[in-house]
């Protein structure tokens, strides 16, 4: 007998909610924050063939799904409360669901974040997660408060996501080895959870990378009304990265996207207490470049020469 969608529902995604006043199975969810703190809420959505490839394994699709959510509550200092899941499947695939709901609850039982309601649907596999947090008043980053001077960071490594992405379209390759020590970037991004709530009152405004790092931070640069220098070879890569010629090194770090690290600002007096934050986090953190009072983005090597015209013509490379 085939699976219907109450019986898909119960089987792979009610569980019982520990934080939230009502769950799965009424009209509504309710949710109830902290006294005092104020409630942070993102979406987003994942289309097959335009943001995952119909060959990812189950239980990666469903981490990387809430990936995507629990990234943007960490560019908030956030931390995470519920989510809902609205679901399109081109059919009930019993097989794909015990793999995919493996996934998802495993990052969410990692960060505390309960499922709480959604829908499925039959049609083209698209995932959808609407997700809550919770933030002191005040103490919310956000994308407009970078100041002339502050020092411009990001965690962990750039690039492997879009050189595995490369491979997979066969416009390059890697040796075996050297392919699947970058595709868990891909496949299996990690939530800079701890190190966005570390960041509170630290940094001066965050973004995650998920868009690539330029595109990201001129989301900063706008609302923010500044400028910033990005020195290209401090950029943080992988060892394989690192292995590829220069200007594939420059565009994957600078321009890939997916890597959801955070990219973030602070006073130049407190580049100890990011430190002291990021340690703290278990995450490495990069000083990359710095904030200016001028509009515009320089991109510079190491020498302090300017890279943007030799980078610019990678445009087509980035198409598609």
């Amino acid at each position: 007998m085939a699976l219907g969608e109450f019986e898909l529902i119960s089987r792979y995604f009610e569980r019982p909610t520990r934080r939230a006043v009502l769950g799965v199975g009424d009209d509504c969810a309710l949710l109830a924050p902290a006294p005092g703190m104020q409630l942070a809420t993102s979406v987003d959505m994942l289309v097959e063939g335009r943001h995952f490839l119909s060959t990812v394994p189950a239980d990666r699709l469903g981490h990387k799904s809430l990936t995507v959510n629990l990234s943007d509550l960490a560019a908030c200092g956030a931390k995470p409360i519920a989510f809902t899941l609205a679901l399109s499947l081109p059919a009930a695939d019993e097989k794909f669901l015990e793999g995919f709901a493996r996934g998802l609850f495993a990052l969410a039982d990692r960060h505390g974040c309960e499922l709480i309601g959604g829908d499925t649907t039959r049609g083209p596999l698209t995932i959808c997660i609407g997700i809550f947090g919770e933030v002191p008043p005040g103490m919310a980053l956000l994308r407009s408060g970078a100041q002339a001077g502050d020092q411009l960071w990001v965690s962990g490594r750039l690039g492997d996501a879009r050189l595995a992405l490369e491979v997979f379209r066969g416009s390059l390759q890697l040796p075996g080895d050297q392919f699947e020590q970058v595709r868990p970037a891909m496949e299996l991004p990690q939530p800079r959870v701890e190190l966005g709530i570390a960041l509170r009152g630290i940094a001066s405004s965050a973004i995650d990378v998920s868009d690539g790092l330029l595109g990201d931070l001129g989301h900063i640069l706008h609302a923010s009304k500044v400028g910033a220098v990005v020195e290209a070879d401090s950029l943080p890569a992988s060892e394989v990265l690192q292995l590829q010629p220069t200007a594939l090194r420059h565009l994957c770090t600078l321009t890939g996207g997916d890597d959801y690290e955070l990219l973030f600002t602070a006073p130049a007096a407190a580049a100890e207490a990011v430190r002291t934050a990021a340690a703290a986090s278990g995450v490495a953190v990069t000083a990359i470049g710095r904030i200016e009072a001028a509009s515009g983005l320089r991109i510079v090597d190491g020498a302090g020469k300017s890279i943007d015209e030799r980078h610019a013509s990678f445009d087509h490379f980035r198409s598609g």
